[in-house]
C-alpha cells in the first residue's frame, strides 16, 4: 500500500489549505485512514480518522475539531483533509496513513501500519 499526499504549502493566519492522500497497491476498503501532524521537535500527534474510504465515521482531535474537515472518493482512492482559520500552531509536516480501526482510540498512531512521507505545512503570523 502506497500513500502520496499533496496540497501543502505556505499560508497566512486565517488561511485555508486541503490537503489530499492518495492510495494505491492495495485493497483498503476495510481500513481506517488517520491524518497526523508533526510540529517541528513534537511528537507526532493524530488529529482525524475517517473509519473507511466508504462513507466512514469521521473523527477529529478537540485541537482542530470545528476547523478542519475529513472527506473521501472512493472512487479516485482519495482522502481530503479540508483546513480552515489555520494558525501558526498548525505548522507541522502532515501525514495520512492507513490502519486499523479501533472506535476507542482512532487516532493513535500505533494503530497504523502504512504511511505516506508527509506534506509540509506553514502557516505565517
Amino acid at each position: 500500500v502506497q500513500l502520496v499526499e499533496s496540497g501543502g504549502g505556505l499560508v497566512q493566519t486565517g488561511g485555508s489549505l486541503t490537503l489530499s492522500c492518495t492510495i494505491s497497491g492495495g485493497t483498503f476498503d476495510d481500513n481506517a485512514i488517520g491524518w497526523f501532524r508533526q510540529p517541528p521537535g513534537q511528537v507526532r500527534e493524530g488529529i482525524s480518522c475517517l473509519s473507511s474510504i466508504r462513507d466512514g465515521e469521521k473523527y477529529y482531535a478537540e485541537s482542530v475539531k470545528g476547523r478542519f474537515t475529513v472527506s473521501s472518493d472512493s472512487t479516485r482512492n482519495t482522502v481530503y483533509l479540508r483546513m480552515d482559520r489555520l494558525t501558526p500552531e498548525d505548522t507541522a509536516v502532515y501525514y495520512c496513513a492507513v490502519g486499523t480501526f479501533i472506535k476507542a482510540t482512532p487516532m493513535q498512531p500505533m494503530w497504523y501500519d502504512h504511511w505516506g512521507r508527509g506534506t509540509q505545512v506553514t502557516v505565517s503570523s
